[in-house]
Formats: C-alpha cells, structure tokens, sequence
C-alpha cells in the first residue's frame, strides 16, 4: 500500500477488561426481544425487502474500543458482555439465503467475495447465513462493495445484519467519530473467542473497519499475501495479537483506548521509528513485547504498566523468567519456552505506563 509509510506509528483503540471475565449473558432471541404485540411478526420475504435501506445506523453512540471482529458485542445495548462476544463473527458461503437462481455459494479471494459457479454475478444484495460468538444464526446482507483507496486490491463491504431484538436490518460494525457507517472486509476462515484463526473451507470473516483483524491487513500484512516467498498469515495472526496486548494469547485484551505504539517486524516491513514527530516521541518510548502467531513470546513490561506478575498469573506455565537479548536495545525478562530471537515475527515499543 503506497500510503503505507515504513515506520508505522499505530493508533490501537481498545478496551482494557476486568482480570475476570463474566459468564456470557444468555442471548435474547427474536421472539424474546419485544411482545407480539409490539412487533409483528414478518416473513422472510418482508425481512429480505427492508435490507440495505439504511434506516438503522447504529444504536448507540457510544464510542467503543477497537477489538477483534471490530463488531458490536450484543444487539441488545443493556447487555452486558466481554470483547469475546461477537453479534457477527463469520458467514457460510455455502448457505446462501437470498442470490440470483445461478449463485450457489460465495467464495473469498484474496480479500474479495466472488459468486460461484458463476463469478461475473454481482455479490451486492445477497443475503448469506452467518454467525454470533455463541453459535446463533444470523442472517447478513452485502449491501455495497467499494475498493480501498489505499489499496485498490482491497474490497471494502458495507454490510447489514438481521437484529432479532429490535426486528430491523442494522450495520453490525462499531463505529467511532466520524465512522457512522463502518464497512467490513472478506478474509477466509474464522477467528475463535480465544483470538486464534482457523482455516474452515467456506466460512468467511467479515472483518470491520475498527477491527484488529482489518487494521492488521490495512497495516501490510495480508493473511492471503506473501513477502519473500514467505506467507504473511502468521505475522497477521501476530499483529492482531499484538495490536490488542494478548499477550497470553487468549483473546483476551491488555490495552486502553488511543494507545500509540511502534511496531517493527522480521521481514523488514515495517520498521523502528526513530525520529519524532508530532505523535510519537522515541525517547519516552521502550521495548514492550516479541510477539507470534499466538500471542506474546517474550516480555520486556506491560503495556499498561501492570505488574508481569498478572500476566504470569492469568496464563500459568507459558512464560518463565529469563532474560533474552533480542538487539536493538530489545530485552525481555520473561519468555516462552524455546524462544530465540529467530523465531520472533513483530516486536512493539510504546510508552511506559501510558
């Protein structure tokens, strides 16, 4: 991506969570969600004419942190969840709900939809069958495809899902400032509530503007591309971890909104910043983390400046004390067992404490 600068200064917006997570609440189903007497019920072609009409942006307007799907946790806004809960965390292309009579299913290339057997049909207006965190059904409509303008190889998707509480089409991705109507990009597989990707033939991932996953793609590392000769879905699944501070790699997020941080990676592609600037100033910043494809390798400090001992606590036996010189001024003080800096894909800095 030609604006893509070689040092990347990164704007991580999460949400740090309480050090134990709650029972997911149980979810609400449609007939749950409003008496009968409030809202009829539809049929399924009345439900397919009202998607893509725009008359739901969001339901909230509150600002939320950036997380793994980049979606809503719950339709329900009084719902109390964790950030491993999703209304929406993939789709079948195999189970399509809605397309012209010669589509039979949807396929992901290179981060594009395309219909099958027929590819020249238009993906805009499907409706495709998908899924919530918990397993529930959930019914997506593509209501528009538009390339980045970053980078024309990239489809963006505005995309609108069926929110059985409140009987209405509505944009499952968050939305922050400006961002009213955040679109999603395709990437195969799926990523379960512990943060990890799967390869599952047919199952896309419709990854939102202000999600981990999509800002790691927008950042270079396209899980589908290749550097060298060597495939970049490992340093993806590294910096979704890495962008989030899941350090033991269960899902699980150690970092607060605004968060700035300096990555850097082994293939060179993004590199140390070292001069300042009016973001980022190298000399508040120090060493944090080495991170892989399932979180943390080894461990300088905390993002956030809690004591390594709490992470040490909530992954037990993952780490243990011992300093490894990585270079570059990049030391830790606890590690995984049978790490060397060899086999570290990123590395981050950002400022101490803050």
């Amino acid at each position: 991506m030609k604006a893509l600068k070689k040092s990347l200064l990164t704007s991580v917006c999460l949400l740090l969570t309480s050090p134990v997570f709650a029972a997911a609440p149980a979810h609400i189903s449609a007939s749950q969600a409003r008496p009968d007497s409030v809202v009829a019920s539809l049929t399924v072609a009345d439900r397919y004419a009202l998607r893509c009409k725009g008359q739901a942006p969001q339901r909230t307007d509150k600002i939320q942190g950036t997380e793994l799907w980049g979606t809503k946790r719950a339709w329900d806004v009084e719902q109390k969840t964790d950030e491993r809960n999703s209304v929406l965390t993939f789709i079948d292309g195999d189970a399509v709900r809605k397309a012209p009579d010669d589509v039979k299913a949807v396929r992901v290339r290179e981060g594009r939809l395309h219909a099958w057997p027929d590819a020249s049909s238009n993906v805009v207006g499907m409706v495709l069958q998908g899924a919530d965190s918990d397993g529930n059904p959930v019914e997506v409509a593509i209501c528009g495809a538009e390339p980045s303008a970053d980078d024309p190889s990239v489809e963006w998707y505005r995309i609108e899902a069926w929110n059985p509480v409140a009987q209405e089409w509505e944009n499952p991705c968050q939305s922050k400032g400006g961002a009213q109507t955040p679109r999603a990009m395709a990437v195969g597989g799926i990523w379960d509530t512990r943060g990890a990707h799967q390869d599952a033939p047919g199952k896309v991932t419709l990854a939102c503007e202000l999600g981990a996953i999509s800002k790691c793609i927008n950042w270079g590392y396209k899980p589908w591309g290749e550097r060298d000769g060597k495939s970049l879905a490992g340093m993806h699944q590294a910096c979704t971890r890495m962008a989030r501070a899941d350090y033991c790699g269960n899902g699980r997020s150690r970092t607060l909104n605004g968060t700035v941080i300096d990555m850097y990676d082994s293939f060179g592609m993004q590199t140390r910043m070292t001069k300042a600037s009016s973001s980022w100033d190298p000399a508040l910043a120090s060493f944090e983390a080495a991170w892989g494809p399932d979180g943390a390798t080894c461990m300088a400090r905390t993002r956030y400046g809690e004591p390594l001992e709490t992470i040490l606590q909530e992954c037990p036996g993952r780490f243990s004390t011992g300093a490894v010189d990585l270079g570059g001024e990049d030391r830790c003080t606890v590690r995984r067992e049978g790490m060397s800096p060899e086999t570290v894909l990123l590395r981050n800095r950002s400022y101490d404490g803050h």
